[in-house]
């Protein structure tokens, strides 16, 4: 009895053993704290299954994944047409959800929102606005006693989707932005100090009197900063929201198949104007069937329940008609 008791728990270990899928994933900060939310719970409703999750920065994520170091990457900056082409695997990218990149400060003595022009804000990172009490700064903040004081600008360090998002903007707004430092996920700062990742980042500004930075959202709400309004693309001051988010989304009236889209300074009186969509990046092919397997079903599973959890932790959700269009591609993942 005893011999068949330990055989019976023997052969129950080795099929629980042959069963579980460890995968592992690397890439953007950006969604890095709905991420962790959707690993987890996925991972307590399928027993065996375990996600873990490297907030590396997206340029990190999109290096990884093409060089099949790991089972999945994520970005906030869509690969180039180059990296696609030069990854060792087929990849896709998978809209996931969306979000805002905020402008924060720490000015020691002003307590209200202030506003932030997008010229203004590409002239902080040129360097032609170096001091808090700019005529250019008044002229967005009427009223506002900004003090005689330097600007710290702090920008991400590593490669980062967030700075995709943020220059893909700014390179909207300013021709001079676009010609001397243009959109990518690193790029070369003219001055100021680097951080690693939206978490330091928002350290830094908010331990820093006189910083001027930008993060993803919810960083900002997590740490309690002040982060401005931004002019969008119909000359309203926007704050970042929810329904700013989904505005900018609703531009895009028809999505690539390949889900590659930008809605920086869309149109739209209420959008706001640095928001975007990030990805997923998946392997159409796994090499591993049964990890191929875990993740079509862990998107359709992000479909189906993820996100509806977007919008309480200042993400918005896909809108209906990419997740329509969604369903239908994750039949090639395999």
């Amino acid at each position: 009895m005893k011999l068949t008791w330990i055989a019976a728990t023997l052969v129950a270990t080795m099929a629980a053993t042959a069963g579980a899928q460890n995968l592992t994933g690397a890439g953007a900060t950006f969604p890095n704290p709905i991420y962790s939310r959707w690993f987890s719970e996925y991972s307590s409703s399928h027993p065996g299954v375990q996600i873990n999750y490297q907030s590396v920065g997206s340029g990190a994520g999109i290096r990884q994944v093409s060089s099949k170091t790991v089972d999945f990457g994520a970005t906030d900056g869509p690969m180039t047409d180059q990296q696609l082409a030069e990854s060792k695997i087929k990849l896709f990218h998978f809209p996931t959800v969306m979000g805002a990149v905020v402008p924060v400060y720490n000015v020691p003595g002003i307590g209200t929102d202030l506003k932030f022009s997008g010229d203004v804000i590409a002239d902080i990172y040129l360097g032609h606005i170096t001091n808090w009490n700019d005529a250019r700064l008044k002229r967005d903040n009427p009223g506002v006693n900004f003090p005689d004081h330097t600007i710290l600008p702090v920008y991400r360090s590593e490669g980062s989707g967030t700075t995709y998002i943020f220059t893909d903007f700014l390179s909207k707004v300013s021709p001079e932005f676009s010609q001397k430092i243009g959109k990518s996920t690193s790029v070369r700062w003219p001055g100021g100090i680097g951080q690693k990742g939206n978490e330091g980042v928002a350290g830094m500004v908010r331990n820093s009197p006189y910083t001027f930075g930008y993060v993803e959202l919810i960083y900002a709400v997590q740490n309690n900063m002040s982060y401005g309004e931004v002019k969008n693309a119909a000359g309203k001051f926007v704050k970042a929201s929810v329904a700013g988010v989904t505005e900018a989304a609703a531009s895009v009236k028809q999505m690539p198949d390949d889900f590659r889209v930008s809605i920086t300074n869309a149109p739209g009186a209420t959008s706001y104007p640095i928001a975007s969509f990030t990805w997923l990046l998946i392997p159409i092919k796994s090499d591993d069937p049964a990890k191929g397997k875990v993740l079509h079903d862990f998107l359709l599973w992000m479909l189906d329940h993820g996100e509806a959890e977007a919008g309480a932790m200042t993400y918005a959700p896909l809108p209906k008609n990419v997740v329509d269009k969604e369903r239908g591609a994750i039949n090639y993942i395999h």
